[in-house]
């Protein structure tokens, strides 16, 4: 049986467990069984990145519930989150001063347009956001995913050049491994095969720089270190070399800062973020930081940027905003950048683009309780002590036969399992590890989820020690219980 059945407590509460305001969990009225939810769902459902014959033979969790770092299934059982619900959530689930916001929200408007008119809580979060993100910056513009938070910086930066009277500089340059979301211009300059293969015929042109992913690199007689200096160098080389050949046509470069998530954890090497913005800007580029995954937080400082003190011309921002509440992104812009949209409607410099639901007030007002609490509960003081304890934890796998490379930074971690630590020969894709040990680990009331081998964890910001301490278990256990098919 899966899950962990907790006995009820009055609250919450130990220095670990959640720093926030007890909560008292009552379990809602079900009105239809697990089974019966089951059925429903492969009835009708198609669900995001899952192969779905797979998922019509399985009998899947069905979650009902929350409270704090817990997510609860149909049948009662519990689950920590060890993957923040898709690497957004903060501050765990159900927190009061976020629900409350909601709710006094609610007692006002739940919706209205930003087309033509302003919005008190949208007002309220820009504000509050231009004191916290790198000064470079001066403008934002709301939308509703990381998807189209990149899209919106993606069109700033062409309609920059061309209102600028460049209109050639209209070509990016991105990095192998990168993801950016997957409507048609992210999957353009985060080309990931395995995800994006069918629509290569529909995307525009980018240039593709190698990513600094160290493990995957075969240097003879290195060090950790050396090899992680040639990495980095040869990189930067060879987007150096792409700039130098396209600089004029290039509009911008896009990077995600310190951690490219989804292409595996990929932990850059020191100093690889600040050269990257060097080279930008000697070539008269300009930057993008897509730090939807690896903003408010997730790395120890509240902006991944902020790790090498590189000041971007555009960053792009969402999954951590509400908290993890509700659907809110944002892509701020630099005054520079602004000025040049400027001018009179026939000049045709206006940004025509826009969502029904920009700036949501729900949303935002779920934004602001969540920046309240980072301030309130010195948040990133947290990650930064508690992820060293992390990293100790992580350092037992190490010696598993099938680990070969565990990535941290902050609370971001990839686990690489291969076949051959020696050559670093990776298992069959087919054989498909990474589902199964994370399968397993529910097991132990713990979800996670890979990216195909590499298991990843991502839990809330306010995960406590013991937690963590629990989710790493679970994993060395069940990586330990991996059989090898030779």
């Amino acid at each position: 049986m899966f899950g962990v059945r907790l006995p009820r407590r009055p609250t919450l509460g130990t220095r670990d467990r959640h720093p926030y305001s007890p909560v008292v969990f009552n379990a809602p009225q079900i009105k239809h069984s697990t089974q019966d939810l089951r059925r429903l769902d492969k009835q009708h459902l198609w669900h995001p990145f899952t192969p779905m014959k797979l998922w019509l033979e399985s009998d899947p969790l069905v979650i009902t519930a929350a409270e704090g770092m817990h997510l609860i299934d149909s049948d009662g059982r519990r689950y920590l989150d060890g993957f923040s619900s898709l690497w957004c959530n903060v501050h765990g689930h159900r927190v009061p001063e976020i629900d409350q916001a909601i709710r006094d929200q609610l007692d006002k408007v739940a919706h209205t347009t930003m087309l033509g008119f302003a919005s008190e809580p949208a007002t309220l979060l820009a504000e509050r956001l231009m004191r916290i993100v790198p000064s470079s910056l001066s403008k934002v513009f709301y939308s509703d995913a990381g998807a189209t938070a990149t899209e919106v910086a993606f069109k700033l930066a062409a309609q920059y050049w061309f209102n600028t009277g460049k209109p050639e500089r209209n070509e990016f340059v991105g990095f192998a491994e990168a993801y950016h979301g997957d409507t048609v211009g992210a999957m353009s300059i985060g080309r990931m095969p395995a995800f994006h293969k069918p629509y290569f015929p529909m995307l525009f042109k980018t240039h593709f720089a190698p990513t600094p992913y160290v493990y995957r690199y075969d240097v003879q007689g290195a060090s950790d270190s050396e090899r992680a200096n040639v990495v980095r160098q040869h990189c930067l080389n060879a987007l150096e070399t792409i700039l130098q050949q396209h600089g004029d046509r290039i509009a911008a470069v896009c990077i995600e800062p310190m951690v490219q998530g989804a292409g595996g954890m990929i932990v850059q090497p020191p100093g690889f973020l600040s050269e990257v913005a060097r080279l930008t800007r000697h070539y008269g580029a300009l930057l993008i930081a897509d730090e939807v995954a690896v903003g408010f937080g997730r790395t120890g400082k509240m902006f991944a940027c902020e790790q090498e003190q590189v000041q971007p011309d555009i960053l792009c921002a969402a999954k951590g905003l509400t908290g993890g509440y509700l659907p809110l992104a944002a892509t701020f812009a630099s005054q520079q950048i602004f000025d040049a949209f400027l001018g009179e409607p026939w000049e045709g410099r206006t940004f025509y683009h826009g969502h029904t639901y920009t700036g949501n007030p729900l949303a935002a007002a779920a934004a602001l309780a969540s920046l309240d609490l980072f301030e309130k509960n010195k948040l990133l003081d947290h990650v930064g002590s508690t992820s060293g304890k992390l990293r100790h934890m992580l350092q037992e796998l190490k010696e598993l036969p099938y680990v070969g490379d565990i990535r941290q930074l902050g609370y971001m971690v990839g686990i690489e399992l291969v076949e051959d630590k020696a050559t670093r020969r990776s298992f069959d894709p087919r054989r498909r590890l990474g589902a199964e040990v994370c399968f397993n680990c529910r097991k132990h009331g713990v979800i996670i989820r890979p990216l195909a081998d590499v298991i990843v964890l991502m839990p809330p910001l306010a995960m406590g020690e013991d937690d963590l301490r629990t989710i790493v278990n679970a994993v060395k256990t069940e990586i330990a219980a991996i059989r090898s098919t030779n």
